[in-house]
C-alpha cells in the first residue's frame, strides 16, 4: 500500500487547530437545531444524545491513532491530544446538558439516577476518570509526571469501554449502532496486548515475507 502524502511540517499546528474547530461543529449545529425547534421529539434528550455520541466517536478516534500507524503506516499522532480533548469537551457538554437542561440542577434526582440506573453510573465513572487525563494533556504534565504520565493515560481504554457500555445500556434494545461501537472499542482495546508482538514480527521481516508470498 503506497504511503499517504505527508502534510508539510509548517502546516501541522494549523491542522491541529482546524481539527478543534471542525470537531466542535456538531455541537454548535446541534445546539442551533435545538434552539430553533428543529430537533425531533424531546430536544434536550436529542441534544444530550448527540453530544454523548460524538464524545464516544472522538474516544474511538483517539484509540485508533496507534493502530493506524502500526497497521497502515498512517502517522497522525499529532492529532491524538486534540481528539482526546475533544472527547473530554463533548463528555463535559453531555453531562452539563443532563445536569442543567434535563435535571435542572436537581442534585438529589441526579444522585438517585447515578445510584439506580447502571448506564448513568458507568457514564459518570467514565467522566470522572476522564478529568485527570484532560488536566494532564499538556507538555508540562508530561515532563512533570514522566513515566507515570503514560500509565495514567492508559485509563483512556477503560474510559472508552465505559463510554461504549454507557451507550449500549442507555437504550431499551441494543441495536446495530450500539453493537458497532462496542465492537470497535473491544477491537481497539484488544490491540494493546497484541501490538508488541505485531511490531516485533514486523521488524523481523514479516512484511517482506508476505510480499514474497
Amino acid at each position: 500500500m503506497p504511503p499517504l502524502p505527508a502534510l508539510p511540517r509548517k502546516y501541522h499546528a494549523a491542522s491541529v487547530w482546524l481539527l478543534y474547530i471542525v470537531g466542535l461543529v456538531p455541537a454548535a449545529w446541534g445546539f442551533w437545531l435545538g434552539a430553533t425547534g428543529r430537533l425531533p421529539g424531546n430536544p434536550v434528550k436529542e441534544f444530550e444524545h448527540l453530544l454523548g455520541l460524538w464524545a464516544l466517536r472522538f474516544l474511538v478516534a483517539t484509540l485508533a491513532i496507534t493502530p493506524l500507524r502500526d497497521l497502515l503506516g498512517v502517522n497522525w499522532l499529532r492529532y491524538r491530544r486534540a481528539l482526546g480533548l475533544l472527547a473530554f469537551w463533548y463528555v463535559l457538554m453531555h453531562f452539563s446538558t443532563y445536569m442543567l437542561l434535563d435535571q435542572v440542577l436537581n442534585v438529589s434526582a441526579v444522585l438517585a439516577d447515578i445510584a439506580k440506573r447502571p448506564f448513568i453510573t458507568i457514564g459518570m465513572a467514565g467522566f470522572v476518570l476522564l478529568i485527570p487525563l484532560a488536566l494532564t494533556s499538556n507538555a508540562w504534565s508530561i515532563r512533570r509526571l514522566g513515566p507515570r504520565w503514560g500509565k495514567l493515560h492508559r485509563l483512556v481504554y477503560v474510559i472508552a469501554a465505559a463510554g461504549a457500555l454507557h451507550f449500549a445500556l442507555s437504550v431499551k434494545v441494543v441495536g446495530p449502532e450500539q453493537w458497532m461501537y462496542v465492537a470497535l472499542v473491544a477491537a481497539l482495546v484488544a490491540w494493546r496486548p497484541v501490538r508488541p508482538r505485531f511490531n516485533r514480527w514486523k521488524r523481523g521481516g514479516g512484511r517482506a515475507r508476505l510480499n514474497e508470498a
